[in-house]
């Protein structure tokens, strides 16, 4: 990014969630840029091409003949040393499974924005879940952001996170279809100095495939050293937590933002009784769920996962185990669930297993196929977790919400 083009850009944007990652890709120099149209991505993808007609951002920009495509091509420019993003959404995240599988066991550190929507059919543009969790188990790193702002500051941590040596993943920023994708945002835009002190070049070593590094990638390796190989990946994502710690010190001391917490955030949690907890752009009709309801006298609070993958489990047991009751809120289903529940609901419910105390809790489905999640939603969901907090149990402890 020439030094001209960045001082073209205000420190302070009107912008949506997408062009905000686009503004981090040239930013962050990234060298290989893929595309195949499926909204609500595809809004992104725009911006990146206008960035590159105005001269902001010079990168080999490849507009692939499908999804498939795409991240085999960035997948391979990732082995080569070149730091690499793309994207997609619902179906078309899917049509690229077989790449973005091996792409964790390759150790290569793609970036990813998944402008979250439902997967056909029926089909639907709104926002679901269940496209990115897709990966959950394969070795991606997940992230889930609820702004503009942390869309931008995340896609910073994506890339100086995943081009660890450390880890060597690739990493997802999930970002709600139309909610954020095409929502407009007040952005503070850092400095270019700072993006520079942030995040260091993206240095392969011993492992870049080059003519004058002869190594093999991909090997067919069977049952000789496959286990081994899925230890290493596993090595990595463990790796990944302290990884994450590090950069959001790093991005508080040198931009100046992004909370307590690298992995979850608490919305006024200091004395409450009970809490929902969500991801994404929950978040908003949450936050004011919570003022209202506390005007009113009640204790409540809202708790936002940032990081699916690592999953924060540490850090949910040591804040949940102090609420009476806690309600899960997925916009994603995972069907024949133990207790039916949605795939947040599951993987906290395993989390605090062990805690104690163990609060008992509650999950809801809700807000599926881009439905608004309304503040009237978010009381009756409260309602229903308060009375979990009085009796000590669920009687149904998985409710679909806002269902006709």
């Amino acid at each position: 990014m020439t030094t001209s083009a960045t001082d073209a850009l205000e420190r302070e944007q009107l912008i949506s969630g997408s062009e905000a990652i686009a503004i981090a890709c040239a930013m962050a120099d990234v060298d290989v840029i893929t595309a195949y149209p499926i909204r609500p991505y595809d809004t992104v993808m725009q911006f990146v091409s206008k960035l590159i007609a105005d001269g902001t951002l010079t990168c080999e920009y490849i507009i692939a003949e499908s999804e498939h495509s795409q991240f085999e091509i960035i997948k391979h420019a990732s082995a080569v040393g070149a730091r690499t993003f793309a994207g997609s959404s619902g179906v078309g995240w899917l049509y690229a499974f077989e790449a973005l599988a091996v792409t964790c066991g390759l150790r290569l550190p793609l970036v990813a924005m998944v402008g979250n929507r439902a997967l056909d059919d029926p089909g639907a543009f709104g926002t679901e879940h269940n496209d990115a969790l897709s990966v959950r188990d394969l070795g991606w790193l997940l992230s889930w952001v609820d702004t503009g702002q942390e869309a931008m500051d995340i896609a910073f941590m994506a890339w100086r996170v995943a081009e660890d040596p450390r880890v060597y993943l690739p990493c997802a920023i999930s970002t709600d279809g139309a909610f954020l994708t095409h929502s407009q945002q007040i952005v503070q835009v850092p400095d270019q100095a700072q993006v520079d002190e942030f995040l260091p070049p993206y240095d392969r070593g011993d492992f870049v495939l080059h003519p004058d590094n002869p190594i093999t990638i991909a090997p067919q390796v069977n049952e000789d050293w496959l286990i081994e190989i899925r230890r290493q990946t596993d090595e990595g994502m463990r790796n990944a937590r302290n990884v994450i710690i590090e950069a959001h010190n790093d991005l508080k001391r040198i931009f100046g933002r992004g909370g307590d917490d690298p992995f979850i955030e608490e919305y006024m949690t200091e004395d409450a009784d009970v809490v929902l907890v969500g991801m994404g752009t929950l978040s908003l009709p949450l936050k004011v769920t919570v003022r209202r309801l506390r005007e009113q006298g009640r204790k409540v609070g809202f708790v936002r996962v940032r990081w699916f993958r690592p999953f924060p489990a540490p850090e949910l047991r040591a804040a949940l185990s102090r609420f009476k009751a806690v309600g899960v809120i997925d916009r994603d289903y995972s069907l024949g669930a133990p207790q039916n529940g949605g795939v947040l609901y599951t993987e906290i419910r395993s989390a605090l297993y062990d805690a104690d105390p163990r609060p008992p809790m509650i999950g809801f489905i809700c807000g599926l196929g881009g439905r608004e999640v309304t503040v009237d939603s978010a009381i009756e969901m409260f309602d229903k977790t308060q009375e979990v907090a009085e009796t000590g149990h669920a009687e149904e402890p998985l409710l679909w919400i806002g269902v006709r």
